[in-house]
């Protein structure tokens, strides 16, 4: 008969516990919970429990300080972090200290029990080695989505590990933040971390700087020339718009990620590739791969861990947090300390951020520096952001909705009315104004043909006719 296995709970949220206790005793475990890490501490010690879940917030000592102590004395014990503290230091240091799983509050009740019995099903790892290099209390990424706290356990886990990271997303989404949180808060974190944009480097010099040269490779070359991958051993080597790499310098990278080592332009004594790479990318590689514009064998040497970040309209809830985040810094870089209202927070959520968190950033900076109230409210925020998406050659907003362009005119058009008269048939107005660029467009579109005019706006020719008479729009004649 299989012995039942016994978890241990610790957190302070009663309601929490009880959840916990009956369905961990459903799933068939016994379970002992306390509110209190001493009881915690002496159980362990005692050796009692095979799984511990703990929160990180305790009225007598914080979980992650204990988790040290615990796996010293019990180096096969597997602990499962938890907390509504849902950063990604908080995940760091869970996995730095030796956490079997770190689980950000609210959690799935289905997800937890899954956690459980998969870490009763492994073996367990001690606790690595403390180098006295623990990160503190940055927050190198922010956000508390569900998509970004995945995030943050993938970058937890790879702490431990040493792994080739491709990290993909859209322009302003925090590519380079990934990569230096990988780097940071990793093994390699006393190294050098050394980026490259492919990007911003002539095709004829990427293997040149990549690799270095000799003196006299090419014509220019007076000097032996140390590339990023010597100036980055014992480091990290970020490759900034990967899908950018002209198709000889991917052979030499694909050469080096194969055999750990390269030559420089013009040399011939192989060299030891001491680096972790991290590649990032806003391009679709597999598309490039099949137009030829990629090689598939790099991609998968490169793909070994895919990172994707979500565009901001992806996370519209974690807009508040950013944009306090961009506040607070911008005062720590002398700017005035400014905060936003309810309603500006609000705007800032409907609003598509083409440029992702640098758009967002820009713009809190632009605020703090140019606004001199102290709470900012919603119609500077709007003017700020139809600002930033006028054109400046005529070209449409492409990142700007219909709904959301009408709504922008309207609430400047209300602010600038909102001390005098109250505008009447204010609903009337607007749809002639909407109808008169609509049915002007329709008729240019079909070249006067009022038939197929109506056709392409789904309305009868008459119809078409009176809306044309009562909002005084020339009707062509012999067109129809």
């Amino acid at each position: 008969m299989t012995e039942t296995r016994t978890i241990l709970i610790a957190d302070d949220d009663r309601a929490i516990r009880t959840v916990l206790s009956q369905a961990l005793s459903r799933a068939g475990y016994n379970v002992r919970a306390t509110s209190s890490a001493a009881t915690l501490w002496r159980w362990v010690e005692d050796g009692e429990g095979d799984l511990v879940i703990t929160d990180v917030v305790m009225p007598d000592e914080n979980g992650l300080d204990l988790l040290p102590r615990m796996k010293r004395v019990r180096p096969d014990l597997r602990v499962v972090v938890m907390s509504a503290q849902s950063t990604f230091t908080t995940a760091v240091k869970a996995a730095q200290r030796g956490a079997f799983e770190y689980l950000p509050k609210p959690f799935d009740l289905k997800e937890l029990l899954a956690v459980a019995e998969r870490a009763l099903a492994q073996p367990a790892t001690a606790l690595p080695p403390d180098d006295g290099q623990e990160a503190g209390e940055r927050l190198p990424l922010v956000g508390r989505s569900p998509a970004m706290q995945e995030i943050y356990r993938t970058v937890a886990r790879l702490t431990t590990a040493d792994l080739t990271v491709m990290v993909t997303g859209e322009s302003g989404t925090g590519k380079e933040l990934i990569a230096r949180a990988l780097h940071d808060y990793g093994k390699r974190r006393t190294g050098p971390f050394v980026a490259i944009n492919m990007a911003a480097i002539p095709r004829e010099l990427i293997e040149s700087e990549l690799f270095g040269h000799e003196r006299g490779a090419f014509t220019g070359a007076l000097t032996r020339g140390i590339g990023r991958f010597e100036q980055a051993a014992g480091g990290t080597l970020f490759l900034d718009e990967i899908g950018d790499m002209p198709p000889e310098a991917q052979t030499r990278l694909l050469r080096v990620l194969q055999e750990g080592e390269f030559t420089t332009v013009g040399g011939r004594s192989p060299v030891k590739a001491n680096v972790r790479i991290v590649a990032a990318t806003h391009r679709d590689l597999r598309a490039a791969i099949r137009a030829g514009l990629f090689r598939e064998d790099l991609f998968y040497r490169l793909n070994v861990v895919p990172i994707r970040l979500p565009p901001l309209r992806e996370r519209t809830e974690d807009i508040p947090l950013l944009a306090r985040h961009f506040l607070e810094r911008a005062r720590a870089s002398g700017l005035p300390a400014k905060s936003l209202s309810p309603e500006a927070l609000e705007r800032l959520k409907r609003h598509a951020w083409p440029g992702n968190a640098r758009e967002l950033e820009n713009l809190m900076r632009r605020l703090a520096a140019l606004y001199p109230q102290e709470i900012i409210g919603e119609e500077a925020v709007s003017a700020e952001l139809a600002e930033a998406d006028a054109p400046t050659d005529g070209a449409p907003r492409s990142a700007e909705t219909l709904e959301q362009a009408v709504e922008r005119h309207l609430k400047l058009f209300m602010a600038a009315h909102k001390d005098g008269m109250p505008v009447r048939d204010l609903h009337e107005r607007v749809i002639s104004e909407v109808e008169r660029p609509l049915l002007r467009l329709a008729l240019s579109a079909t070249r006067g043909n009022q038939i197929k005019a109506a056709a392409l706006l789904g309305l009868n020719r008459n119809t078409l006719r009176k809306k044309l008479k009562d909002l005084d729009l020339p009707v062509v004649r012999g067109l129809t």
